[in-house]
């Protein structure tokens, strides 16, 4: 998803001239709003892709994307904020050419649905885009799966339409949260395996079809194929599943385990062999472990995050250990 942080120093006075140009105007009947749909770049916080809203109308010559993920760096105790889950996000705006020049210069697609909207329910989403884009309203408490830039978008769409959203598009329903989110960050990634760590029970529940759409790529098939009544919401687009890369092998976490056993077993070896226990070795292994244990604990009873809890997959550190070790063990 889209977190970049962006200053507002250079673009302060295009933001407050767009602000105060939208509160002034109302939409022709030529304007169009579209759903932006970013494919993924190779930061972790870019893995998921991004969603955003386009508002164009070549009447009154304007062409804005509204994105509700920005966030700022430079915020007091930012880290401290982030690993508790109290990291505020905001809706910002751009116009179209700024936005998409990210993505163009890192060679990332981006897919456009024309929504199959009334002039005036162009204009009721355009009245609460500007509404949010208030100073006293842009901000959010920013939540991964549960309210997020992907999930704002379609809330705002559903509010506009003021009727069910039905799709005919199943998907991975019934999948859990873990199995989508390893899907973007690759099974056999670090990544994974550090979600996969802090992730508690509460990640292994099926998800509905509503739950999906924290992801923009469910998102934007789920709109592809949905219609309200016999009308379907999309008008035109140009979309295609997202390509994700696979983890080469030499950056996969399972070599890594593969290695750690090894080198305990080789430090076994050599203890069997001299007769002696290596207590440094349990050190300077446990220590991290042991940090890790207490950053899920505070993560479970003292932050938001929702999934955080512990699972059986913190064992696989201090099992891979003991049986390396048994070499000594039971000679």
């Amino acid at each position: 998803m889209w977190h970049k942080f962006r200053t507002y120093g250079l673009f302060l006075c295009l933001l407050l001239t767009l602000s105060a140009q939208a509160q002034a105007q109302t939409l022709s009947e030529h304007a169009r709003v579209s759903l932006l749909t970013c494919t993924p770049g190779e930061e972790l916080y870019a893995r998921y892709g991004h969603t955003a809203i386009r508002v164009c109308d070549s009447i009154h010559e304007l062409d804005v994307v509204f994105n509700y993920g920005i966030f700022d760096f430079n915020v007091d105790h930012f880290y401290w904020k982030f690993v508790k889950g109290e990291t505020w996000y905001e809706l910002g705006a751009s116009p179209y050419w700024w936005f998409m020049r990210e993505y163009e210069e890192t060679h990332r697609p981006v897919y456009e649905q024309v929504l199959n909207f009334t002039p005036e329910q162009n204009e009721a989403l355009w009245q609460a885009l500007v509404e949010n884009y208030r100073p006293e309203n842009r901000k959010y408490l920013y939540n991964f799966v549960f309210d997020n830039c992907a999930t704002r978008p379609y809330w705002l769409i559903a509010k506009v339409l003021g009727d069910t959203i039905v799709s005919d598009y199943s998907g991975n329903t019934g999948t859990t949260y873990r199995a989508f989110i390893r899907h973007y960050t690759g099974a056999r990634s670090w990544s994974n395996a550090g979600i996969n760590l802090l992730f508690g029970p509460k990640a292994d529940q099926p998800m509905n079809s509503d739950q999906r759409l924290f992801l923009p790529e469910e998102l934007m098939l789920y709109i592809s194929q949905a219609r309200i009544g016999d009308t379907m919401l999309v008008k035109s687009e140009q979309i295609a599943p997202f390509e994700i890369q696979p983890v080469p092998w030499y950056k996969t976490w399972y070599l890594g385990l593969v290695l750690y056993f090894i080198c305990i077993c080789l430090i076994s070896l050599y203890d069997r062999k001299r007769k002696r226990w290596s207590w440094w070795v349990e050190v300077v292994a446990g220590v991290p472990y042991a940090l890790l244990i207490l950053i899920v604990i505070f993560l479970t009873f003292f932050s938001c995050h929702p999934l955080v809890g512990f699972g059986w997959r913190l064992l696989i550190i201090p099992l891979t250990h003991l049986c390396a070790r048994f070499i000594y063990i039971l000679r």
